[in-house]
């Protein structure tokens, strides 16, 4: 486990226990294969974001144009064509929800991973360098900032070697204007640029299915990085591709009632319970899916919808199989969906007073759309939402996942900041 830190200005080492089979590439960073098996050529273009992000209120964008910093290409013709443990994939997102399990999931398959991460990653920052270490076993471990290019790309820099994939789960952890932009799109846009600088030739997006409908901030957000993305894959013999991911919903986005049933409580639902549906998909498969993005050629410069395994379930069906588990008769709370509706026309209008109060009607009008919208694809065609037009993926089902939480609790489950209930 090797670990590399410029967030703070500086560059440490911290050596593992067993370095016998490693091989020094500089003077900062120890890696496990060597680099003769690469060789390099350097231009003196590439790709750079020419203005950081300024704020909601002035959101002007800039195309990707030159820089002078110079760019990594490996002469080989595909990466594809090594084997995992010569490939170096860069993750960046890696100590969040999904993130976590996706650089488990490539150390797994044998791929020389090099995880980013902040020095206090986590919920509201609460793990320290050590623990993110401890969680994150088998990936070299870079602490480093994805909000600012130039840290991002001083820290590939030190490390000293090239990268073939970039793979970002980056997301905003609270959905808010300003968050939104700041991560799903300007630092998920940082990771391209610093990693195309370096070399890399393929990026896997984890974007979301929702962006098919985006009346969220964080939706336009990730629909105009896919938009670049896709436009730099576009370019004439750029020898670049991409591979956007857009899962359904998470289990634990749906586990947040579990333990104030089991309490007795009744499980809330908008409507009739009936106004939305998804197949919802565990964190494990869909690192898995994620991880085979980065071979599988059937994948290339394709967006991805993706489903957990079998039919789509309303709310009312989640609560239904949560109260059976239980041994419980059904106890629902129905909540009208015009109650939010009422609440977020007040919030907008108080907005226009107190901008401090935008986030607060942004998260309003998230919790409206999860509560209305399904999370499947959605019909160009007929312009409904289709379960059998969802690809399913994986064989966890949400009844295995809720009879987990009844057993063992939602520890390593925690929404954080994105709690809704």
């Amino acid at each position: 486990m090797l670990l590399c830190s410029s967030a703070g200005g500086g560059f440490n080492l911290l050596s593992p226990a067993n370095t016998a089979n490693s091989t020094r590439l500089s003077s900062h960073f120890v890696h496990r294969n060597p680099v003769s098996s690469f060789s390099f050529s350097f231009r003196s273009s590439s790709l750079h974001l020419s203005e950081n992000f300024k704020s909601n209120r002035d959101r002007r964008w800039y195309p990707i144009v030159a820089s002078s910093t110079p760019v990594i290409e490996s002469t080989q013709s595909s990466f594809r064509t090594k084997n995992p443990k010569d490939i170096n994939v860069l993750v960046v997102g890696s100590t969040g929800y999904i993130g976590n399990f996706v650089v488990k999931e490539l150390v797994n398959r044998g791929f020389n991973v090099i995880a980013i991460a902040r020095e206090k990653s986590g919920i509201r920052g609460r793990n320290s360098k050590e623990q993110t270490s401890n969680e994150l076993k088998g990936a070299n471990i870079c602490f480093s900032d994805v909000t600012r290019l130039d840290a991002l790309e001083k820290s590939l820099r030190d490390l000293d070697i090239p990268i073939d994939v970039v793979v970002s789960c980056l997301a905003s952890r609270t959905g808010g204007i300003k968050d939104s932009w700041k991560i799903d799109y300007e630092a998920t846009k940082n990771s391209l640029v610093a990693g195309r600088n370096r070399g890399a030739s393929h990026f896997v997006l984890l974007s979301a299915i929702c962006v098919q409908k985006p009346l969220l901030e964080f939706q336009r957000a990730k629909l105009k990085f896919e938009a670049e993305l896709k436009e730099e894959a576009g370019k004439e013999d750029s020898g670049f591709s991409y591979s956007i991911v857009r899962p359904t919903a998470f289990f634990k986005s749906l586990g947040g009632q579990v333990e104030l049933v089991k309490d007795g409580k009744p499980y809330v639902m908008f409507g009739d319970g009936k106004l939305c549906s998804c197949k919802p998909i565990s964190e494990q498969d869909l690192a898995s899916f994620i991880a085979d993005c980065v071979l599988s050629e059937d994948k290339i410069n394709q967006v991805l919808p993706i489903g957990g395994p079998g039919n789509a379930l309303t709310p009312l069906e989640q609560g239904e199989i949560l109260f059976r588990l239980l041994g419980k008769e059904p106890n629902f709370l129905k909540v009208p969906i015009g109650i939010m509706d009422f609440a977020i026309g007040i919030l907008d209008f108080l907005a226009k007073f107190f901008p401090a109060m935008e986030d607060a009607a942004e998260y309003g009008k998230i919790g409206r759309y999860y509560a209305a919208e399904s999370m499947l694809i959605l019909d160009p065609e007929t312009g409904e939402y289709s379960a059998e037009k969802t690809p399913s993926y994986g064989n966890d089902t949400l009844e295995d996942f809720f009879e987990r939480v009844l057993r063992e609790g939602m520890a390593g489950q925690e929404l954080g900041e994105q709690t809704i209930f």
